[in-house]
């Protein structure tokens, strides 16, 4: 199957089809990732830059094993060194990198169009590797490939999505992937924690019931509350969010033998999960999102950058 796509910056722009064909890409990484030499050379001689204007962690360091696992070269730009702190502008940074002759730029921002406006300027391919409240795909494509790795399958799932979904840019990407790939979703949190018209998310129902939607769930997606993206107080308390919308191990009882939890990572332990839950042997997939982040973004530069065939 040919890929056609550029960028990876709208989750949306992608069908059914482009997103399992970077699941069974990813799927073919993981023999190579299990080896004891993870490393291929089917993207020598290309170069990636990693345009990290905001902190981050699991992203970054998953972005920099995959291209080097690939055999990508890489530079790594962004902190409080970069040149549109000192004054320049994105526009002229991001010509400037060009100048390079590069072939990718993996773009993370705490303001929204970015990465679309790199691909616009830039002449290269783009990952928006997250943009402020818009979207996070490789994040959404590394859940997917999590959920089939445990579930087997996507299509017919329900999925519950719990927490702070207005300030959620996983949520941006993960609702419209999971209803391209069959899955119902529902959106589950306070109403101080939903945008204003939560139903453009594209997800099939809206709840402010944890208890009310936990046992019909097949998988129970807990988000982390972004104290750091907060405006105002919309929650009494995080002792009282915990209680009425995070996983414990009495709600552990009322959930279906076989469902399963996601995160996206960091975890606020006693917030959104107790260790109970967020370290249960059967229903944690934590862990192997983890992981999977490496996979599905080595399947995107693969793919993105027209690889050779071969993955030996």
């Amino acid at each position: 199957m040919a890929f056609d796509h550029r960028h990876l910056i709208d989750i949306r722009e992608y069908s059914a089809e482009d997103l399992t064909l970077i699941l069974d890409t990813a799927e073919r990484f993981k023999a190579i990732n299990e080896r004891r030499i993870k490393k291929v050379p089917v993207l020598k001689g290309y170069t990636v830059v990693n345009m990290f204007n905001e902190p981050s962690t699991r992203t970054r360091s998953s972005f920099e094993i995959a291209e080097k696992r690939l055999s990508c070269d890489t530079l790594n730009f962004g902190g409080s060194s970069t040149s549109t702190v000192k004054g320049e502008s994105l526009d002229d940074t991001v010509q400037t990198l060009c100048s390079y002759k590069i072939d990718m730029i993996v773009v993370r921002d705490r303001h929204a169009g970015v990465p679309r406006r790199i691909a616009d300027i830039s002449g290269v391919s783009v990952i928006d590797a997250g943009d402020g409240k818009h979207q996070h795909p490789t994040q959404a494509l590394l859940d997917l490939f999590s959920i089939r790795e445990a579930k087997g399958h996507i299509d017919g799932l329900h999925v519950g999505i719990v927490g702070d979904i207005s300030h959620s840019r996983v949520c941006g990407s993960l609702v419209p992937a999971l209803k391209t790939m069959g899955a119902k979703v529902t959106l589950i949190g306070p109403a101080t924690l939903m945008p204003p018209a939560p139903e453009a998310l594209g997800a099939d129902a809206v709840s402010a019931r944890l208890d009310d939607v936990l046992p019909d769930l097949d998988v129970v997606y807990m988000l982390r509350i972004q104290q750091e993206r907060l405006e105002g107080a919309p929650f009494p308390s995080l002792r009282e969010y915990s209680m009425l919308f995070g996983l414990n191990e009495q709600r552990d009882k009322i959930m279906r033998p076989d469902a399963i939890i996601c995160h996206p990572g960091p975890i606020n332990r006693g917030v959104e999960l107790d260790s109970f839950m967020a370290d249960h042997p059967t229903r944690s997939v934590i862990l192997d999102q983890v992981y999977a982040g490496v996979l599905v973004r080595m399947a995107a530069l693969y793919l993105l950058l027209g690889g050779e065939d071969s993955l030996s």
